[in-house]
């Protein structure tokens, strides 16, 4: 049964990951993220001429004293980072849909408390939005609310289709987290390489159902896709059951080696791990990083 993402027991689950999130990640779901740009922030950058209309409250007056050179100040601009959220909502994600959605709360609760922007969008044979746009605490509950009434949809998973369509959106730069089983039929290795070469940051959670990783049916049986409700009559013994296991690992080990060569981070895991042990472990590995 699911279970509310603002139920104040997951809140407070949620809470106590923020608070590790601060401690670990010093208030942020990623390193500091800084620009190259200079302006006004707090973090000294360099030094430049001054030039008429520059802020001559910039100056240095110390280097001015000793050169007779009139030097200002130059400092990084601090920028809040976008996470976005590609939420795999196709129908093989029914059985850990809930667990998906619990690591997904986690994730943007945690940005939003470090006042960065989120936005999720549901990812099958199309992209859905879900959540516009939130930024800042006072938004925590509209997320989870618009997260919590997401729901499976479609008739197949194009990944590369969504990956493409969220790049013709949203044109800024940011983290991307992508919440999936990576059963894409296309595969992920063109999804993958698109949002890279937008330039974002990218994530991979891969979420299973224990229940994916074997093949339980023996004999003459009549199979239907969750996905596109094709049917199939096969006949299955051991060493078909054997196979199928051998499949599923060496997809999944297709997606570490593809990760591995890109450099996007990646965490694996199944439904029947507590979703804050995910989480804890990510944060303590350094957040959204390959």
């Amino acid at each position: 049964m699911s279970s509310s993402l603002t139920d104040p027991a997951f809140i407070r689950q949620l809470d106590a990951l923020n608070l590790l999130a601060r401690r670990v990640l010093r208030g942020s779901l990623q390193a500091d993220r800084r620009t190259q740009r200079r302006g006004t922030g707090i973090t000294f950058a360099d030094y430049a001429p001054y030039n008429f209309g520059d802020d001559y409250r910039a100056i240095d007056w110390k280097i001015y004293a000793r050169t007779e050179e009139l030097l200002i100040k130059l400092f990084e601009i601090e920028e809040d980072t976008t996470v976005y959220i590609l939420f795999d909502c196709s129908r093989s994600m029914a059985s850990k849909f809930d667990y998906a959605r619990k690591l997904a709360a986690a994730i943007g609760y945690i940005a939003l408390n470090g006042m960065d922007r989120v936005m999720v969008y549901g990812m099958a044979d199309k992209l859905n939005t879900i959540v516009e746009s939130a930024r800042s605490r006072s938004q925590v509950f509209p997320f989870l609310r618009d997260l919590e009434g997401a729901q499976t949809f479609g008739v197949d998973t194009d990944f590369s289709t969504c990956a493409r369509t969220f790049q013709a959106r949203k044109g800024k730069k940011g983290v991307v987290l992508v919440v999936s089983d990576f059963f894409f039929p296309k595969g992920f290795e063109e999804g993958l390489r698109f949002l890279q070469w937008s330039g974002h940051d990218v994530f991979a959670l891969q979420v299973h159902d224990p229940a994916d990783l074997e093949c339980p049916w023996l004999g003459d049986l009549e199979i239907e896709c969750v996905e596109t409700s094709a049917t199939q009559r096969v006949t299955i013994s051991e060493k078909e059951a054997k196979q199928y296991r051998e499949a599923i690992a060496a997809w999944n080990d297709s997606l570490k080696n593809e990760c591995a060569r890109r450099g996007v981070g990646l965490a694996s895991t199944t439904s029947d791990v507590p979703f804050d042990v995910v989480i804890q472990s990510m944060l303590r590995k350094g957040g959204l990083v390959a």
